[in-house]
């Protein structure tokens, strides 16, 4: 198990730097969104401030590096530098999938990654489906121990799991299970998609049973079974993944869908999340915080210091935004009036 374990991932790593993995003729719905330039903004550049909360946390930014990798050895060097780079600027780190802590104790050090992270907000992850394959709140208890992670999400991936080879494709009763985690773990559990987006009714769905923020993950960005084409060994598999290369609900459709259905709920906007401009259109249309993993993951095989390059640049690119509008705070941004949808 811990060599396939660690052969699955770093196959995952090596299509998703080297192989066309993005959908087709689907994105993100952020070429529509557009701000209206306020020529006289009445603010001062240098008091713009990034400055929110993750789950009445305070940190320095609106940023997550979504979850990636880990269980494998060369996603150690990869996590190590993102958790070097994360404390520095202040970003949520949310891990790869722990589902490999439980099942071997091998690799564990690419989740342990609190001693270079000790002050940011950390997020262990696990597939949601796990909970039908052995997974319960025992294990989510050893996973936030071994991580000494503040948080879990469950991530929902059902069509990854039908194109991947020897996938969990029993998502029945999933809902009461994530309840029952929900009323039991001691940190907060929040779900998130893989890059086929949360709509607004399942996410009522889950918040109703406890979850307490929606990472919705949308399309435009990876998608995950495209990935897993490349490492399927059954043909059908492969021509059928070909079949759902445009699927899924564009990330600005799911923002905007959840909000509506739920005003107080926290919503992370990840899936095709490239530039500090789409974070603000992001933002400004109704998500919390913003997720940024592909557009990464090359920098982070490096150095931290090239990852805290990417992210000085994301950052300034959102003030820029929010200079360009006349707003100083993300709360000013999230009520802004200079921002409109425009019609495809």
């Amino acid at each position: 198990m811990p060599e396939e374990i660690n052969k699955r991932k770093s196959e995952h790593i090596n299509i998703v730097l080297n192989e066309k993995v993005t959908g087709t003729n689907v994105t993100t719905g952020l070429e529509h969104v557009r701000f209206i330039h306020n020529a006289l903004p009445e603010v001062d550049f240098g008091e713009i401030s990034l400055a929110t909360k993750f789950l009445e946390r305070p940190i320095e930014t609106p940023f997550l590096i979504s979850s990636m990798t880990g269980g494998a050895l060369m996603a150690e060097n990869i996590n190590r530098n993102l958790a070097i780079a994360a404390e520095e600027r202040g970003w949520v780190l949310a891990l790869g999938s722990t589902r490999a802590l439980i099942e071997s104790s091998e690799h564990h050090a690419s989740f342990q990654l609190r001693k270079y992270a000790p002050n940011i907000p950390i997020v262990a992850n696990l597939g949601a489906v796990q909970l039908n394959y052995g997974f319960g709140v025992e294990e989510c208890k050893q996973i936030i121990e071994i991580t000494d992670a503040d948080v879990l999400v469950l991530h929902l991936n059902s069509i990854q799991e039908i194109v991947q080879d020897d996938g969990n494709t029993n998502f029945k009763d999933l809902l009461r299970k994530i309840e029952q985690l929900c009323s039991k773990l001691d940190v907060p559990v929040g779900v998130k998609e893989v890059g086929w987006g949360v709509d607004g009714e399942v996410a009522a769905r889950l918040t109703n049973v406890g979850i307490s923020f929606i990472d919705v993950a949308g399309a435009g960005g990876t998608s995950w079974s495209q990935v897993e084409k490349f490492r399927s060994k059954e043909k059908a598999k492969r021509i059928a993944a070909e079949a759902f290369s445009d699927w899924g609900n564009p990330t600005v459709e799911c923002v905007r869908s959840v909000r509506a259905q739920l005003p107080n709920q926290t919503i992370i906007a990840s899936g095709g999340m490239r530039t500090g401009v789409d974070a603000a259109k992001a933002i400004a249309i109704g998500a919390n915080h913003v997720g940024f993993a592909r557009s990464i993951l090359k920098e982070a095989t490096e150095t931290p210091e090239a990852v805290m390059e990417v992210m000085e640049t994301r950052e300034l690119e959102l003030k820029m935004a929010m200079f360009g509008i006349g707003v100083k705070t993300l709360e000013e941004l999230k009520k802004t009036n200079r921002v409109y949808i425009e019609k495809s």
